[in-house]
């Protein structure tokens, strides 16, 4: 075991002492309130909290879309606190693969060419090869075989296998996930979730934003915001098998 511990001590997310504060009016919320932590390569990592915790905040801070007000927050080495809005959004297409509540595919294109949309920034890649990587992203979630079906041809599980597809092509450092089985009944849930431990078992790094317990059982680190605090941050040592819970789900009637 000591070798993966060696292996998982690269610090993916590193935050001290972050706060950010809105004005609204004469009046400042002090939506998170000076946290710190940080997530290491590997980890699956489920940040929890009810609304107006700070869980929304936090979320757009890690995904480049906001700015801390004051505080570090560093990507992969790299600190975000000076850096441009290109540069933001460069981190952002590089470094971090997106996954959100509602898929946000494009409806009338194909499975495929969704997958391949991130790359389609990225001039190192060239045509084929962005073909070849979002044909490989499809079959790590299993649709391999429904790759020229648009959304609309699709199940909202299968959607959101696309979306996770698309978050995977860029080889980001982390994926970052926000409510994503937030549409989805309980047996597409743990479908999506058995996906989401397939893929950390190959060593993708995950941080995965909820307001839904049960989704927490399922990772192996669970923090707790609220009121912009961290009040809880435990390794959780008896994971949930998303794959054995399914099973144990009663069989549907066709």
């Amino acid at each position: 075991m000591e070798e993966k511990d060696n292996m998982m001590s690269k610090e993916i997310i590193k935050i001290e002492d972050l706060k950010r504060e809105f004005t609204m009016g004469n009046e400042t919320v002090h939506a998170l309130k000076g946290i710190s932590f940080d997530i290491k390569e590997g980890e699956f990592v489920t940040i929890m909290g009810s609304s107006g915790s700070g869980k929304s905040t936090m979320l757009n801070i890690l995904g480049c879309l906001d700015q801390p007000t004051s505080g570090i927050y560093e990507i992969d080495g790299v600190s975000v606190k000076d850096l441009s809005r290109n540069q933001l959004a460069t981190i952002r297409n590089e470094k971090i693969g997106f996954i959100f509540q509602s898929y946000n595919l494009l409806a009338r294109t194909s499975a495929l060419e969704n997958v391949e949309l991130p790359l389609l920034y990225n001039s190192k890649v060239s045509t084929e090869e962005r073909r070849k990587r979002a044909i490989k992203a499809l079959e790590m979630v299993g649709l391999g075989d429904r790759m020229d079906h648009t959304p609309s041809q699709l199940s909202g599980g299968q959607q959101q296998r696309v979306a996770i597809a698309r978050s995977l092509v860029n080889n980001p450092v982390m994926i970052l996930a926000d409510e994503a089985t937030g549409n989805l009944d309980t047996r597409t849930s743990y479908e999506i979730m058995s996906l989401f431990q397939e893929l950390n078992k190959q060593g993708i790094t995950i941080t995965f934003v909820t307001h839904e317990q049960d989704i927490a059982t399922f990772s192996s680190r669970t923090i707790v915001l609220k009121d912009g605090n961290i009040i809880q941050d435990y390794k959780n040592h008896k994971v949930q098998s998303a794959e054995e819970q399914l099973a144990k789900l009663p069989k549907e009637n066709h």
